[in-house]
């Protein structure tokens, strides 16, 4: 009767043999190193970034509560409720015109604040020169004072004491707007800002009915308030205020949304990384148990049994395992730390650097699994072989299949490496999305390598011996191809998938302007300004076209009767909730619209409010014709009924609207016009200042302009993208090293024998950049088609965006994969080509 023998005895084998080094592990705890680390990492510096928020909400917010209104003032009655209740502050804010103080001088578009005598609430404003705020704002010798964004003072050729114009008000500019405690939390803005007195605002002569003006009322509450009950309360006492409400414990929903989508598609590459790694791991234990056949074999014949072999080799691998984690671990806890040093400039406060548990355990997790599951195959395998079978030829690698417990144990294993990927991920959907897609793509590079390997079987021997040897090795006994194909090709998929990624999105933001895309917008007309405005444009020499619509801004409160915040909305339609809309009339279809659905209201409709629905939206929330909407307008609820779908280009620049309604009563609201005018590149300049010394209250937005910001935010993505890119392309460099390294021993073998048949250093050479290349080749292939589906179907169906191939993803992905192959195919050769023959022969 066999007795099942203590596990610390496997423990002492297991650490006598790991005193010899561990030489077969370096690649094994280079992919577990990178996969932990970069996991680690993002999840960290998440976690980082969101306590920041956390911890500075009420600077970030500048109240404990702020309240958000459009085109209208909170009414009297709200304001003593309010301030009975806390410390009440008023920012009123709008994009205006910055001009220098002369005719025809320089312009831009400005972000006007105009704030009270108590702003900030919470956190500092800082200044250069140094001095308190509504000191530098108030009235002296008849002039108000301004202080303004840095770069505002070199656009516009400013100094401290200089005049800026802002509508019909000369402001001195009293200081450099360094800081300002709630910038971070503000909606897009698309220029720098200008801060005066609130009491100045009404003489600039930009407050007029329809103005885009956005009221944010800012709240001090004693420490004891609980902030979730008092929003309970403001909704119970003014349910149809219309405002936008948000506390200082989210502070910025936003950025904390941005940054969840991003660090779980980060995360998501990352896992990708590590399963990379995982393919390394199992090539490194499958190269190290082949370099232990003598071993194993002698414990057999002395009586191990294959439990005990298991255990001695799993002890191992569990030690190496806990290394590289740690390893790994300490690397994504140092990243906080330095993104600390350079992020609070990219994001306008300081991010809370320091250890965060879940993230590291959750990267620990990550690694254990993959581990676990890529070695236990190998693993099992070494146990089960008979002493017999390991004699017969010691260069021959391990073969056999493992134990029904050991398929069970890797089963569970492989489950719950994919239940926690989907588990902690912040949209479970798109993880179990991932996880589908790992595994399709390992079979798929499996079903390649079985390919390869029975095509090369069946071709016509090659005339060539280089050529003819090459091939001949990618299917012989114990060749490497299935795994050099699956090991290069899971690391250039997702460099593929990240390079297109990266170069979609960018292209969506910069290199995708329409060719006939607007040169301006011109917002805040006022309706008695629009035949003058109209005959100055067309007047000028080189105006190509000009397009205008009546606007509005409003905000859907209930769906089909039904509020929002009851609602389960698609995230790919949240913008629309998020804030206040735009929104036009028009008794005539515009030009360009698709109705998709229903058909337009007639030219001379005068009954109850119709809306015209961008058809995404209503699919979304599941509308259809004769459905009915609720508008808060101007803090007045409009129920609307659906009348037709329309479907949207957003990426023609053009005036789009989500909902155009029919006219009667939004023809009668306040509203004001805005215009898109197309003109030739060398009078932009001319008109810019011709409207906008016409008409003061007119603002002007470039488009070139406008995107610069978002592609400055779009080069902080790109880099992150880009480093995690270059870490999964590092781990599948190793992956190919250890793919090449597991075959090492039989590439020595063989390489003597043809040596003594003859053939010299030169023909081994080529011959295996032969065979090396042609599996580069391959994979490259591979990892092309593989990626270019992925990447279109995530651009395409979760970023909304156009998809179009790179050319120079696709010609760099395969030279990346052919060098690739060849540098660590040779360096992994270049021993075996330099082995003498007598050593090796005189041991078999």
């Amino acid at each position: 009767m066999r007795h099942s023998l203590p596990f610390s005895l496997a423990m002492t084998f297991a650490l006598r043999e790991l005193r010899g080094g561990i030489k077969g592990f370096r690649i094994f705890l280079g992919c577990l190193f990178l996969g932990v680390s970069a996991i680690a990492a993002v999840g960290s510096i998440s976690a980082s970034i969101e306590q920041g928020l956390r911890n500075d909400g009420r600077n970030l917010l500048g109240g404990d509560i702020a309240l958000n209104l459009v085109h209208q003032q909170a009414t009297p009655e709200q304001i003593n409720w309010l301030g009975d209740r806390g410390k009440v502050s008023l920012v009123r804010e709008m994009r205006a015109m910055g001009r220098q103080d002369q005719p025809s001088g320089k312009r831009t578009l400005i972000e006007l604040r105009a704030v009270d005598n108590v702003y900030p609430l919470y956190g500092d404003i800082v200044l250069d020169p140094a001095a308190p705020l509504q000191d530098v704002l108030e009235m002296k010798d008849g002039q108000w004072g301004a202080v303004v964004a840095p770069n505002l003072l070199r656009k516009l050729d400013l100094n401290i004491g200089d005049i800026i114009v802002v509508g019909d008000t000369r402001y001195v500019v009293r200081g450099a707007l360094i800081k300002e405690p709630d910038l971070s939390t503000r909606a897009f803005t698309y220029g720098p800002t200008v801060m005066v007195s609130g009491d100045s605002l009404e003489s600039t002569g930009l407050i007029q009915p329809g103005s885009m003006v956005r009221y944010d009322y800012r709240l001090a509450l004693p420490l004891s308030t609980d902030l979730a009950q008092f929003q309970n309360q403001l909704g119970t006492s003014f349910p149809d205020a219309g405002w936008r409400v948000r506390s200082s414990e989210q502070a910025a929903p936003r950025i904390s949304q941005f940054i969840d989508i991003l660090g779980m598609y980060l995360t998501l590459i990352g896992l990708a990384t590590l399963l990379v790694g995982g393919v390394g791991v199992a090539n490194a234990v499958k190269s190290f148990m082949d370099s232990k056949v003598a071993i194993i074999a002698t414990f057999k014949c002395l009586g191990a049994s294959s439990s005990l072999i298991f255990q001695i080799y799993l002890a191992q691998i569990l030690f190496l395992t806990l290394a590289g984690t740690l390893a790994g671990l300490l690397a994504g806890a140092a990243a906080p730390y330095f993104a600390a040093s350079f992020a609070g400039d990219i994001l306008g406060w300081d991010i809370a650097a320091g250890l965060y548990p879940e993230p590291l355990l959750l990267a620990a997790a990550f690694g254990f699994l993959t581990a676990l599951t890529f070695s236990l195959w190998s693993l099992s395998r070494a146990g089960k072989t008979s002493p017999a079978r390991l004699f017969q030829d010691l260069t021959s690698p391990i073969t056999g299949r493992p134990t029904p417990r050991a398929l069970c144990v890797l089963a569970l294993s492989s489950a719950l490496l994919a239940l926690t990927a989907v588990a902690f991920s912040s949209n479970p959907k798109i993880a179990g999305f991932f996880i589908t897609g790992a595994i399709a793509t390992f079979m798929i590079y499996h079903f390649v390598g079985w390919v390869v390997t029975r095509l090369t079987r069946a071709l016509p021997r090659a005339s060539h011996p280089a050529l003819r040897t090459a091939i001949a090795n990618l299917h012989r006994p114990g060749a490497p191809t299935s795994s050099v194909i699956l090991s290069m090709g899971l690391g250039l998929t997702v460099l593929v998938i990240v390079a297109l990624l990266e170069g979609n999105v960018s292209r969506a933001v910069t290199q995708s302007l329409p060719e006939e895309a607007p040169g301006f917008y011109f917002i805040d007309i006022q309706p008695e300004q629009v035949e003058d405005f109209e005959k100055l444009v067309l007047a000028t020499d080189g105006v190509s076209e000009l397009h205008r619509v009546p606007m509005m801004r409003g905000r859907i409160t209930a769906v089909k009767g039904t509020s929002p915040d009851e609602l389960e909305i698609p995230s790919e339609i949240k913008w629309v909730f998020r804030s206040d809309r735009g929104l036009t009339w028009s008794a005539e279809m515009p030009e360009n619209t698709k109705i998709v659905a229903g058909d337009w209201w007639p030219e001379d409709y005068n009954g109850k409010p119709l809306v015209s629905l961008d058809e995404q939206v209503a699919k979304g929330l599941n509308l259809s014709l004769g459905d009915s909407l609720t508008i808060n307008l101007l803090g007045r609820p409009i129920e609307v009924e659906i009348a037709n779908l329309r479907k949207i280009d957003w990426g023609g620049l053009e005036i789009n609207f989500v909902m155009v309604f029919s006219p009667g009563l939004m023809s009668r609201a306040p509203q004001t016009h805005i215009a898109t005018v197309k003109a030739a590149p060398e009078i932009e300049d001319a008109l810019e200042i011709a409207v906008t010394d016409r008409f003061a209250n007119v603002s002007s937005i470039r488009v070139k302009e406008a995107l610069q910001a978002a592609t400055e935010l779009l080069g902080h993505v790109a880099l992150a993208l880009s480093v995690i890119a270059t870490v999964a392309l590092l781990a599948g460099t190793l992956v190919l090293g250890g793919a090449v390294a597991a075959g090492h021993q039989r590439r020595v073998y063989d390489a003597v024998v043809l040596k003594v048949l003859g053939a010299s250093r030169r023909a081994l050479t080529l011959t295996f950049f032969l065979e090396f290349g042609l599996l580069g080749i391959i994979s490259a292939s591979v990892a092309v088609v593989i990626g270019s589906i992925a990447s279109w179907a995530i651009t395409v169906y979760i970023l909304r965006l156009e998809f179009s191939l790179l050319s120079e993803v696709m010609i760099l992905t395969p030279l990346i994969a052919l060098v690739a192959t060849l540098l660590c195919g040779y360096i992994g050769t270049w021993s075996a080509l330099r082995q003498r023959p007598a050593p090796l022969l005189r041991n078999q």
